[in-house]
């Protein structure tokens, strides 16, 4: 028997500004999924390695919680929003928002049918006004889904960070109309070190009731969650990820990966470093030419609008990322756990000579 080769065909790290889910997994969640291997246990999540997973996660937000891991974060909150509505009741969240725009319907299939209501706001953010208006849509209508959960994004699709007030304002309407809240915390750790503030406050003392917790952007490996802070809905959420295929029968070496996360405050650790490069790159941007950054820009993606051919240009040298989002001309950049100060000087190296040679070449764009 010959020995099979793999050869990797992936981009330069130094050249990857897509999407933090591009980067590595740390270090140390990969030796700790090496570890769990060593030895057996029982399965389906019967085991003391998920058994302290769930009690970690209990220490880090002060309270009982009920952690569900699951392999995407499309089932953490496809799931999880079918947990807290009926098929006929309608999920309030931003008309940006991931569940709306990159989910491919994955809410409606695992709710039987909730509606998604779309709502505006400046920076990925959900108006009041605009939340005040539909939690009172049609209530009691037989003929209208029924306001039943608010879905908020932190941090937002556009890089922006709901502060405390915000998300208060924003679940204390929901609660007064008798809505649920849940958090699409795909980035819950950008937005967390943004703000300085404790997971609790982020979530539950804010009146959330279920957190899709983020893992994978942010140096993980193969598993986001399901954190519940609800004990009425303990039973629902078991049987939906079971029948929604998200229970592991191996579910040790997701769990493996959560503690690993959470030791030493890695995934604090790794989002500040994913911030700090996001920023780096901000700071420089502004002041650049022919380059207008867009939005709040508090987490680790940058929206700037580029030339045409300062897109071209980065693309025919290698660079990777998403460009035409929200709007032509429009670049996404993202930083992770993984950039490194090199690689955010070097595009910013490029971008500056590539609006120079722009200015030059048409002096209607300087």
């Amino acid at each position: 028997m010959g020995t099979a080769s793999v050869t990797s065909h992936g981009t330069d790290p130094a050249m990857m500004f897509a999407s933090d889910n591009a980067a590595g997994t740390s270090a140390g969640i990969v030796d700790a999924v090496v570890a769990v291997s060593a030895q057996a246990h029982l399965a389906y999540g019967n085991d003391t390695v998920t058994a302290s997973a769930g009690q970690r996660v209990a220490e880090l937000f002060g309270t009982d919680v009920d952690l569900h891991c699951v392999s995407t974060g499309s089932a953490a909150n496809s799931l999880a929003l079918a947990a807290l509505t009926r098929p006929w009741g309608s999920i309030l969240c931003h008309r940006s928002a991931h569940i709306e725009v990159d989910e491919c319907g994955g809410p409606e299939f695992f709710s039987g049918g909730a509606k998604l209501v779309l709502l505006d706001g400046d920076d990925g953010k959900i108006d009041p006004d605009e939340m005040r208006r539909a939690v009172r849509h049609r209530v009691g209508d037989v003929h209208s889904a029924q306001p039943q959960v608010l879905s908020l994004t932190q941090a937002t699709e556009t890089g922006s960070v709901y502060s405390l007030d915000e998300i208060g304002t924003l679940t204390a309407i929901a609660r007064d109309a008798g809505l649920r809240i849940h958090m699409d915390g795909a980035r819950f750790a950008n937005a967390l070190v943004h703000l300085g503030v404790s997971p609790a406050e982020m979530t539950w003392r804010s009146g959330v009731d279920v957190l899709s917790f983020g893992i994978t952007k942010n140096g993980g490996m193969t598993t986001d969650a399901i954190v519940s802070f609800d004990p009425t809905l303990h039973d629902e959420l078991r049987f939906r990820v079971k029948r929604g295929g998200q229970l592991a029968s191996k579910m040790r070496f997701e769990s493996a990966q959560v503690l690993a996360y959470l030791a030493d405050d890695l995934w604090l650790r790794n989002a500040g470093h994913a911030n700090e490069m996001a920023q780096r790159l901000i700071s420089r941007l502004r002041t650049t030419a022919g380059v207008t950054v867009q939005g709040a820009a508090q987490a680790n993606l940058v929206f700037c609008a580029l030339p045409e051919r300062v897109i071209d240009g980065l693309t025919a040298q290698g660079y990777v990322f998403h460009h035409g989002i929200p709007a032509p001309g429009v670049a996404r950049l993202v930083t992770s756990h993984a950039t490194t100060a090199d690689a955010v000087d070097g595009l910013l190296a490029t971008i500056e000579d590539l609006t120079t040679t722009t200015a030059t070449d048409n002096p209607q764009h300087s």
